[in-house]
């Protein structure tokens, strides 16, 4: 049993890295829903090179497929992925501003949406399409009104909530798949030592073949 009790340990690290990284994570959401400004600025320059090297990548993808119908295609949006990322890398503020007012009025348009078609279908789930409707309007007037200033913390604060709730997530998956290995060991565990424990196992004796129960029957005959 040392392969799978082996396995069981190997497992259980790989859980416990999960519970530390989501640990980072958390704090690092925390942090920046203290620092929001800090936040919006760091997730600006983690987009830019995640286009930057998103569009190298497609480049180079578009430049080993070269005599194919979507040669062109591929070097077209590597090239405004590239150019993208250029520009968030450079201006990171301006970046922040133009997609704050972007997701401003995603969330007008989603709260009309969701306010007018709750309105006209009256489905079983009216009330809360509803909320979410009034919450999506209220939510872009806000940042909205607030612009270019809220461009400083919206961001952020979104990308600090998402760091927040995924490193909850990974702490909750961690927890789970170590408490699962360590019952599954544990049942493995019992498992061999009932079978080391079974009345049909072999007696060392001169007949060698011999077991428990045979020399019970001939006891009683």
């Amino acid at each position: 049993m040392a392969g799978p009790a082996a396995e069981g340990r190997k497992l259980s690290r790989s859980f416990s890295w999960l519970v530390l990284l989501g640990v980072l994570l958390v704090l690092a959401g925390l942090v920046g829903l203290v620092h929001t400004g800090v936040a919006t600025l760091t997730s600006m320059l983690l987009f830019g090179w995640l286009l930057l090297l998103g569009g190298l990548v497609g480049l180079l993808h578009a430049l080993q497929s070269r005599g194919t119908s979507f040669f062109w295609l591929g070097v077209v949006v590597a090239a405004l992925n590239i150019a993208a990322g250029v520009v968030v890398i450079r201006h990171p503020q301006g970046s922040a501003e133009a997609l704050t007012m972007f997701a401003a009025l995603l969330f007008l348009t989603g709260g009309v949406f969701r306010l007018v078609g709750s309105v006209v279908v009256r489905g079983p789930q009216f009330g809360w399409t509803l909320l979410q409707g009034a919450f999506g309007l209220l939510l872009g007037l806000l940042v909205l009104f607030d612009w270019p200033h809220s461009s400083l913390y919206v961001l952020g604060c979104f990308f600090s909530l998402a760091l927040l709730f995924d490193g909850l997530g990974l702490i909750a998956f961690g927890i789970g798949g170590r408490q699962i290995v360590g019952m599954v060991s544990d049942r493995m565990a019992s498992g061999a030592a009932s079978d080391r424990a079974a009345p049909g196992e072999k007696l060392d004796g001169p007949s060698g073949g011999e077991t428990a129960e045979n020399r019970q029957k001939w006891s009683d005959s």
